[in-house]
């Protein structure tokens, strides 16, 4: 069973600030807002949502199969998708465009700063999804606006279950957009951040959400997540990380989980355990597709 995972395959430039950004941002002077942050150490990791969420589902058996568009610098990328054993039939390379890019600044307390640059990632669209007999499920993570809008609509055309995971992405749409969106989905998944967004959007409650499609999970970072069907909230608890080390992909991570536990059949609230499992391991590692599983 193959999982069509659309969204980004991008540079990750990711920077530590040793401080905290609300000792440097000031409330009351955001109207002037002029900041500079030092940050001694840098690092360039192979990112984007598509490319974090295959990697998570190889790593646990699954045969993932990104959907995403790289730029003229993408060759090292899809050396890197052919070493890992994931296949690029739906990645396309652009000519004339950079790889999306993301700068990511992490400060002590584990928040983010992040500017990303979506390159070639605007075209994504280009590229269709068409039923298949060993095409399964589907996720609609962050990507260009075109691509989510008409793969959502190719993945209920076709008849594949698909998660909605709209990620940074949600602030792209309105109301009327993300409840189409939910309407055509199975499941859907948030954190807590985007889910209070998606409610005020939509006008529909976390409960109401759940009662459209087969599921709702809010991600709640080290507080666990909340399971939803039915209307009916289920608390899933978090597992403890051995250390917090960067935080960066854990969402993706948890999601690569939450497609493996979905492709096995297994009820929502058991998939979430997996996610978060995956997750504290995930922050436990440097980098969105650096960390091992084991299990």
């Amino acid at each position: 069973m193959a999982a069509v995972i659309c969204g980004s395959l991008a540079f990750d430039t990711i920077m530590n600030f040793e401080g905290r950004f609300a000792q440097q941002i000031l409330p009351d002077q955001l109207h002037i807002l002029n900041v500079s942050f030092l940050v001694p150490s840098l690092r360039r990791d192979f990112g984007g949502c598509a490319g974090n969420i295959a990697y998570s589902l190889k790593l646990l058996g699954g045969t993932p199969l990104p959907m995403a568009t790289l730029g003229t610098d993408g060759d090292t990328y899809l050396q890197r998708l052919k070493q890992l054993g994931i296949s690029t039939e739906f990645v396309r390379q652009l000519e004339g465009h950079y790889t999306a890019q993301a700068m990511i600044m992490t400060d002590l307390d584990n928040n983010q700063i992040t500017a990303f640059h979506p390159g070639a990632m605007t075209q994504a669209h280009v590229t269709k999804i068409a039923a298949r007999p060993d095409i399964k499920l589907g996720i609609i993570s962050p990507d260009g606006r075109d691509a989510m809008l008409q793969h959502a609509e190719q993945f209920k055309a076709a008849g594949v279950p698909f998660v909605f995971d709209p990620g940074q992405g949600l602030p792209m749409f309105d109301g009327k957009e993300l409840a189409g969106f939910i309407e055509q989905s199975t499941w859907v998944t948030v954190n807590d951040y985007e889910g209070k967004m998606l409610s005020e959007r939509t006008g529909w409650s976390s409960a109401d959400i759940s009662k459209r499609v087969q599921g709702l999970v809010v991600t709640l970072g080290h507080e666990g997540c909340e399971v939803w069907t039915h209307g009916e909230k289920t608390l899933v608890p978090p597992v403890k990380a051995a250390e917090v080390v960067d935080p960066t992909g854990c969402g993706d991570a948890w999601r690569g989980a939450l497609l493996h536990g979905l492709e096995q059949g297994w009820p929502l609230a058991k998939c979430a355990e997996l996610g978060n499992c995956v997750g504290a391991l995930k922050i436990a590692s440097r980098g969105p597709q650096n960390w091992a599983w084991n299990g």
